[in-house]
């Protein structure tokens, strides 16, 4: 046996996972950078939240809180939850990874959206699971392609709602249909990382669903309206036993000890969030407003983030708008791995960033 030029190799299919590529940081040779590529908060953090990492700073000695009560409670509270019912996690990512580890078995299946999240693939595929992409209709969500889709193969279904990156949702009775036409035995797994900037009384983000069901979850994140992405917490809400299933693979502190005393600051201060929610909202109707007045498409967004589109013109093409404006210090997010080539998205970010990126398209869209 030749042991020299054996090396270990990685098991079949996980080396034909497509890496995740987040968005881009850096405008070389700019001075004053404005990144809209990752669906960050203009506000930052709660004051509260800050306090409140500082503080625990002091302790880092121990270990923390393997079931992350001080958050859970924190949570529960918010939103008039059981505890029992929540599961922390190091980013909803991680939650998601491990209910496809829970999950599925080679040969099992998992749907995900024709626009849906990236992660949701890459984990299908590293829990040994095949995905199965299905078409979404004017940028939407497609119940019934969804179910049209359903073999006794199929295990877990992925939505996000509102939908990223295209902003859009669909409504509680579209996604009651959704789950009323899934075996019992499939997990409807509801992503609900923008809900708290969504304003729609059609609706919901999932928890009244999972309440009276055993076969659903909802996840939530800290990464977005909180302002926590560099503390990566995430949460999810389900019936105790997908709980106690997922808390079997899951590691025993797979939160950190500051993460957990942020999070449950920052989600107490509603305050905070209700005026991020203001700032979005008003953001959200100028940035689309503007954009579309210069002779762009703009997929209408319930989000934080609007998607642009581009005209098929080799001189205003998103790949020529993206280096334009990082010319400038605006960075956007390219997703043509999310099947829209020629489309940007861009953040709801501060005033000066939101009029500068409405600025520079505005030349842009001009220029001969």
């Amino acid at each position: 046996m030749n042991l020299v030029s054996k090396s270990p190799e990685p098991r079949p299919g996980i080396l034909d996972i497509a890496a995740y590529v987040p968005g881009k940081e850096h405008a070389p040779g700019v001075a004053n950078v404005h990144k809209l590529s990752s669906n960050e908060t203009p506000l930052g953090p709660s004051p509260r939240a800050i306090d409140a990492f500082q503080q625990a700073v002091f302790t880092l000695e121990r270990y923390p809180d393997g079931q992350a009560h001080a958050l859970k409670d924190a949570i529960a509270a918010v939103h008039g939850l059981n505890p029992a019912n929540i599961l922390c996690g190091n980013g909803s990512d991680e939650l998601l990874g491990l209910l496809c580890h829970t999950y599925l078995a080679p040969g099992d299946e998992g749907i995900v959206t024709e626009h849906g999240f990236l992660v949701y693939k890459i984990q299908i595929m590293a829990a040994g699971g095949t995905p199965v992409t299905v078409k979404e209709r004017d940028q939407r969500i497609d119940v019934d392609a969804i179910l049209a889709a359903v073999t006794e193969r199929t295990k877990i279904v992925f939505i996000a709602n509102p939908a990223n990156p295209t902003g859009t949702y669909i409504p509680l009775d579209e996604v009651r249909r959704l789950h009323a036409g899934l075996p019992a035995g499939v997990l409807l797994v509801l992503d609900a990382a923008y809900a708290e900037y969504v304003r729609r009384n059609d609706y919901e983000a999932g928890l009244e669903l999972v309440s009276g069901n055993r076969n659903v979850v909802m996840t939530r994140t800290f990464s977005k309206i909180y302002g926590l992405a560099g503390l990566r917490i995430g949460w999810m809400y389900t019936p105790r036993h997908v709980v106690e299933a997922v808390d079997r693979v899951r590691g025993p502190f797979n939160l950190n000890a500051p993460a957990i005393a942020a999070g449950a600051a920052a989600i107490r201060d509603q305050a905070f969030v209700a005026a991020a929610v203001d700032h979005n909202l008003t953001w959200l109707a100028r940035v689309s407003e503007a954009l579309t007045a210069v002779g762009l498409r703009v997929t209408p967004s319930v989000t934080n983030f609007v998607l642009v589109h581009f005209p098929d013109e080799a001189d205003k093409s998103a790949e020529e708008a993206d280096a334009f404006l990082t010319s400038r210090g605006f960075i956007l997010r390219a997703v043509g791995a999310y099947g829209f080539p020629n489309a940007l998205r861009m953040t709801i970010g501060s005033q000066e960033a939101n009029e500068g990126v409405i600025a520079a398209l505005k030349e842009f869209m001009g220029r001969k």
